[in-house]
C-alpha cells in the first residue's frame, strides 16, 4: 500500500457507521483524520466533502474517502472544489483506475451500496495504486479535465 501522507475521512449520517469501521481498520496501516460526521444525526453532505477536499487540497501527499448513502452525491459536491477529482466507485476495479487513470485524491462510496469488506477492497485498492505518469495520455486527460474546469471559473 502507497500510504498517503493523511487518509482524511467524511460520512454523512447515512455513512457514519461504515466510515467508524473503516477508521477502525485503516487506522492501524496509516494516519487517519476523522473530519465527521460525529452521529447518526442527520447532516448535510456537501458540507462533509467541502471540508474533505479542502484539507486533500491543503495536505500534499494526502488522500481523502467519503461515504454516504450512495457515494454520489458526496462525489457530486466534492468535485466542485476546484483542484479536486473524486470518483464514486462500488468495487476495486474502479477505485484502482481512479487513482492510476485519473488521479484521483479522493475516494467516494456508498454505505447502502457496498458492504464493509467491498468498501474496505476499494479503499486498499485507491491506496495502493498510484498516477500512471508512464502513459502520456492520462497526464493529457487530467490536463483536459483542468481546462474545463479553469474556464469555469
Amino acid at each position: 500500500m502507497a500510504a498517503p501522507k493523511i487518509l482524511f475521512w467524511g460520512a454523512d449520517h447515512a455513512g457514519f457507521e461504515l466510515k467508524q469501521q473503516l477508521i477502525e481498520h485503516f487506522k492501524k496501516k496509516l494516519i487517519c483524520e476523522d473530519l465527521g460526521t460525529d452521529s447518526l444525526e442527520s447532516c448535510d453532505y456537501p458540507d462533509l466533502a467541502e471540508a474533505v477536499a479542502k484539507r486533500v487540497l491543503s495536505e500534499p501527499g494526502s488522500l481523502g474517502v467519503l461515504i454516504c448513502g450512495t457515494g454520489l452525491g458526496m462525489s457530486m459536491a466534492a468535485n466542485k472544489v476546484h483542484g479536486i477529482r473524486a470518483g464514486a466507485v462500488s468495487e476495486s476495479f474502479s477505485a484502482e483506475m481512479a487513482r492510476r487513470h485519473n488521479d484521483a485524491q479522493i475516494l467516494c462510496v456508498g454505505s447502502r451500496v457496498v458492504s464493509f469488506d467491498k468498501a474496505r477492497d476499494c479503499v486498499e485498492a485507491f491506496l495502493s495504486a498510484e498516477f500512471d505518469t508512464e502513459n502520456p495520455r492520462h497526464l493529457r486527460r487530467i490536463q483536459k479535465i483542468q481546462k474545463i474546469e479553469e474556464s469555469e471559473k
